[in-house]
């Protein structure tokens, strides 16, 4: 159970590891943290180039948005085995996999020349990004000593926060001087250089459990259930005919039972049931599910009200967005420290009502309101988002068990995706009954999910 950090006679294990020290303690935080920054925010930096894309390539607008799509979706049903195999066969040597899949697949895209070359190489792409991904919170955990890992746990939940909604700022300011494929080209020598200070920097763990195997038959139930899981969330937004969607859920059902009960037979599931049986962390992941959709809500909902609310133009939504991310920047490395001293559960339920209170806000603002009334109320929003997440991920890493890391830090993101995925598709079924004024009804809706999000954080304090 314990290994030798190659090249440094460093004992890597639960009872004697205690982190990194000095500058290899920063690179193996640049290693980790830019390569988390490029697989989350290049979920979202293509959305404001779509439609020249579309136009480049000869494609529909509803075509072009599988580009998207294709590299969520594969996120989503590899994360978890991705995450089983870090635990495996080491969290650096998935993360370094990853980095370079990661890095070709972003070379393929800048290259691509149709819709089937671009998105095949989206989807090769994402494989990368849910190896990174997969692995974040276990490398948080293994590199940061003990005493400073709530202040580990905050900066990786800034940079997550500020990836998943700086996309469209960053996006802009690329396409104002460059054409689309440079949204992918910008990753080589980032992810070169993250992949050279990983190899360098980051330290091996210990990873033999003795008669454990990766099993590729729960891989692909979990491929196939996730797969049909989102596959039914967005049906409902394009249009498909009923029939269809009631085809999909059987399927899903069946599906997703038969995985469901091959997991609850093993030791070590790949979907972690093990670890859900733990209530603070079940309802750490829960609340984090609810928080993302609550905010893929606002970050969708908000430009349309901009632009038809305040007839804003594109330039002037996207400085507004800004207000958002920027507050986390400065909030979520504090809110880590303040995790030492105030009980996660208390702290991020105080978070997810400051941030209830700016969705109420924005969802009833009124339509004469200058840029600081808007700016204002989105910073309180990005302070009680901040204040929640750091807390939120030290509980779901720390209440499980050091050696299930991997499957904790792959709960941690598919709860990510799945509430920012459930999110999107909330916001497309407003629109498609409510047209584009539905942006106020959705940030109420965000209002009352983070409400509630609230009252279920604070809950974990008595657990």
């Amino acid at each position: 159970m314990i290994k030798k950090e190659e090249n440094k006679g460093q004992v890597i294990g639960d009872l004697k590891w205690d982190g990194l020290h000095g500058h290899r303690l920063l690179y193996a935080v640049i290693a980790i943290f830019s390569g988390l920054f490029l697989s989350v925010i290049d979920g979202t930096i293509c959305n404001v180039a779509l439609p020249s894309i579309a136009a480049e390539l000869a494609i529909s607008s509803s075509d072009s948005v599988w580009i998207v799509n294709a590299f969520q979706l594969v996120i989503v049903m590899t994360l978890l085995p991705f995450s089983s195999m870090g635990e495996l066969y080491g969290f650096k040597k998935t993360y370094l996999c990853g980095l370079v899949f990661f890095t070709v697949g972003s070379l393929f895209c800048a290259l691509s020349w149709s819709l089937p070359s671009l998105v095949a190489a989206r989807m090769f792409q994402g494989l990368g990004a849910a190896m990174i991904m997969s692995v974040n919170g276990s490398l948080v955990r293994l590199i940061y000593p003990r005493r400073h890992l709530t202040k580990g746990f905050g900066l990786n939940a800034t940079i997550v926060a500020l990836a998943s909604v700086a996309g469209p700022t960053l996006s802009a300011a690329i396409l104002s001087v460059a054409s689309w494929p440079w949204l992918f080209a910008v990753n080589l020598p980032v992810g070169i250089l993250t992949f050279i200070l990983a190899k360098r920097f980051l330290p091996q763990n210990a990873v033999k459990i003795a008669g454990r195997r990766f099993d590729w038959r729960s891989a692909c139930l979990n491929a196939a259930t996730f797969g049909l899981f989102i596959g039914c969330i967005e049906a409902f937004s394009h249009g498909i005919q009923p029939v269809w969607i009631c085809m999909a859920f059987i399927l899903l059902a069946l599906v997703g039972t038969k995985f469901v009960m091959t997991q609850l037979r093993q030791t070590y599931p790949m979907l972690p049931f093990d670890l859900l049986r733990i209530p603070v962390f079940s309802l750490s992941v829960a609340t984090s599910i609810v928080s993302f959709m609550a905010q893929m809500l606002a970050m969708i909902a908000l430009p349309f009200m901009f632009h038809v609310t305040f007839g804003m133009n594109a330039v002037e939504t996207g400085l507004l967005m800004t207000a958002w991310p920027l507050v986390i920047v400065f909030v979520g490395p504090i809110a880590g420290i303040l995790a030492a001293k105030i009980h996660p559960g208390i702290l991020g339920g105080i978070g997810l009502l400051i941030m209830s209170v700016g969705c109420f806000l924005l969802a009833y603002v009124p339509a004469g309101t200058d840029y600081s009334g808007l700016v204002w109320r989105m910073m309180l929003c990005g302070l009680g988002f901040g204040l929640f997440q750091s807390p939120n991920n030290h509980l779901i890493l720390t209440s499980a068990p050091a050696y299930r890391s991997g499957g904790a830090s792959g709960m941690q993101a598919m709860a990510r995706l799945v509430g920012q995925t459930a999110g999107a598709a909330l916001v497309a079924l407003f629109f498609h009954f409510l047209g584009d004024t539905a942006s106020h009804e959705a940030m109420l809706l965000a209002g009352i999910m983070t409400l509630c999000g609230s009252v279920v954080s604070c809950v974990r304090s008595k657990v």
